[in-house]
Parts: C-alpha cells; structure tokens; sequence
C-alpha cells in the first residue's frame, strides 16, 4: 500500500496512515434518456485512535426505487494505490482503476433492495469541458494546509458504458453521461450542499457543465457560516464565481430537499436552482474521525436550472429535468429518506 510520491496528480491519494482524515474517490453515470444513474465511491476513513479501515458504496437510482449500500474492511485488507500515476482501489473485491484519460469501476455489494454490480468504463470527454475542474479559488489551495476540505473534480464530463445489474435485471450502458470527483480532508464538513449537473442537447452530447457547493467550515471551536462556490463551463467559456471572502456577494438556500444559490462576481451573476424528491433519495451514514456520524442526503436525478448573466455578453439559461447530483450534508437522518447506510 502506497500513499506517497514525487509529484501529486489530481487523483493521488492524500492520506497518511496514522492522521485523522477521510479521503474520497467517487464515480457517477446518468442515462440521457431517462432518470436511471449510477453511483460508486471508494473511502478511507483513519479515526483518532489510529485504525483505518476502507469502504467500498454503491447507490442505484431508476427514477422511482433507490438502493445504496456499503461494504467495509480493515485498509490492511484492501489496496488502495498510486502506480505511477495510476490510481488503484480495490475494496472488499469493489475496483476503481483510474488513469490520465479515464478508468474502470467493476464489482458487486447486497443492498436491502437486492444485489448491486457494475461492470463499467469511462472516458474523459475531449476539449474544454473535460479538463479537470476545481472550486477553489486557485489551484495552489489543492495540497495548501488550508482549507482542510479539498475537492477535485479530475473528470468534470465523461462518457460511460458497460452494465449494471440491480436484482437481477441489467441495464445496458452506452455513453451514459458522467463524472469523477476526489475529495479529502481531516474530517468531513459540518453541513454542505454540493451539486453537479452535465447539460446535453437532444443527442446526448455534453455542451455544459456545472459544479457548486455552499458549506460551513470549523475553524477550531468556531463554524462559519455557508461559504459558496459555483462554476459553470458552457462550451469553451468559464463562468466562476468563487471569491470566498465575499458573502455579501453569496445568498445560499439550504431548503431541504432544495437548493438555491445566487451569486455575484467580477463576471456577472449566477442563479442555481436544484430540486430532490426526498422518496427518491438515499440516506447515507459518512463517519468522522472523532467516531460522529453524518448523514448524506443524496440523489442523482435532481431537477437543475442555472441562470447567468454575464457582465460581457448575453445572458442564458441550462436546463436538465433529471441529470443532477444533488447532496446535502447534515447531522441528522431525514424521516423521508430511507434507507440509511
């Protein structure tokens, strides 16, 4: 098991055996077509008393039934490496493979709902829209010693294939629309909306993409409060609005199972409005360090629709009925969401 190396690339891992930390690389794919998608994610979780074990998820959506579940094991009975730039994750038999351009993602786990397996591929898609996306504010941020919460987003648009079987019936995945992220830090955030949304016009080619988040931060005894970030990349122009020291500039609503964002910057104005369907969610348990336990509301069939107004330029509108990830982080389970994980 190898965590170290010369030079770090956006999936490399991050953790140290010994230090407190989770440490995240996920994957989820979306039928153009209709709301089905796929989410996979592999963990390492080191608590305070210096045991570490590895944790391999799934959830499934198909529009109206959810699955999810979890395997975990010791680290010591799992892989988890760099190999010269080629990330390895291999959990209770659940494999991530990930390389410059894309990766693979077989395995299996018995949810309530019935076996879950995938047997995937996935190919970074070509041009702006795919290069590797980060909220910061800089790049420098990624492996500075502040924020401690870092996301990566190695693969904004990617293109996936292959099958995934939910109790017995498979389902035949042909450029399904997807993406990679990678995330890290001394402990999960205490609360946080993330959401993520690939636009595709009537074909099913990607011609935007759109990540955000609004959180809170502990700084020592202290919370902050919703700090937000957006990006949206339409065809070859960037649209950010990510000045984290502005919050007068920020007007995050974290309205269960909704989120609405408005933001303003240097380049114009932003509206993000994403909508869940508590029913059609997952509750999943994301355990800390200090042995506390969060709860991830979780969907990857949100409605979405962002607004900008650009200072330059005319603005637009994308619209998805069912292409969203949507996540809220809280304490507490939610009595509509079932089941938990």
């Amino acid at each position: 098991m190898s965590t170290e190396q010369a030079t770090k690339h956006d999936n490399s891992p991050r953790f140290t055996l010994g230090t407190p930390s989770v440490e995240s690389w996920f994957l989820r794919a979306n039928d153009p077509n209709s709301p089905r998608a796929v989410w996979i994610k592999a963990t390492v979780l080191c608590d305070e008393d210096g045991t570490c074990v590895a944790e391999s998820w799934a959830s499934f959506f198909d529009g109206e039934r959810t699955a999810a579940a979890r395997e975990t094991v010791p680290l010591a009975q799992a892989e988890v490496e760099d190999r010269a730039g080629r990330v390895l994750t291999d959990i209770a038999g659940a494999r991530i493979e990930l390389n410059a351009d894309g990766g693979t993602a077989t395995g299996s786990i018995e949810s309530d709902q019935g076996k879950l397996a995938w047997d995937l591929t996935f190919r970074r898609e070509s041009g702006p829209l795919g290069a590797p996306l980060s909220l910061l504010p800089t790049r420098r941020l990624i492996d500075a010693p502040i924020p401690k919460n870092k996301l990566l987003t190695p693969f904004p648009v990617a293109s996936f294939s292959g099958t995934v079987t939910w109790d017995g019936v498979q389902w035949q995945i042909s450029d399904w629309l997807g993406m990679q992220g990678h995330n890290w830090g001394a402990a999960h955030s205490p609360e946080y909306a993330w959401g993520q949304c690939i636009f595709a016009d009537e074909q099913g080619r990607a011609f935007a993409v759109l990540e955000g988040a609004s959180g809170r931060v502990q700084l020592g005894p202290v919370t902050t409060p919703l700090i937000s970030m957006l990006t949206l990349r339409r065809g070859e122009q960037e649209y950010r609005f990510d000045r984290l020291i502005d919050l007068w500039r920020q007007d995050p609503q974290l309205e269960f199972p909704n989120w609405r964002l408005r933001m303003r910057g240097p380049g114009g104005r932003a509206e993000l409005i994403m909508r869940g369907d508590a029913e059609r969610m997952v509750c999943l348990g994301y355990d800390n360090p200090n042995g506390q336990r969060s709860h991830c509301l979780n969907s990857k069939t949100a409605e979405v629709t962002v607004r900008v107004n650009p200072t330059n330029g005319d603005g637009f509108e994308c619209h998805s009925d069912f292409g969203g990830a949507l996540e809220f982080l809280q304490p507490a389970e939610h009595p509509a969401v079932q089941p938990v994980v």
